[in-house]
């Protein structure tokens, strides 16, 4: 893999932040959800789907910006 720019590696690091939040954001969104019993299956189900792929995506990004380095 070719070695990142600054600008690159800016951009990919904000990213990185906004998925972690919009992760932790459904996260809390559906533990509220879930207590208060106000929403369908089918809703929950999307978000947890949302809430995967954004951890998906975080991991990709984690590994772009940090990758393993084999000593």
């Amino acid at each position: 893999m070719l070695p990142l720019t600054k600008e690159q590696e800016a951009a990919l690091g904000l990213e990185l932040a906004v998925k972690r939040q919009e992760h932790a954001d459904l996260d809390a969104a559906i533990e509220m959800l879930t207590k208060t019993g106000q929403a369908d299956q089918m809703l929950l189900q999307r978000l947890k789907k949302r809430k995967l792929a954004l951890k998906d995506r975080i991991v990709q990004l984690e590994n772009i910006l940090l990758p393993d380095i084999i000593a």
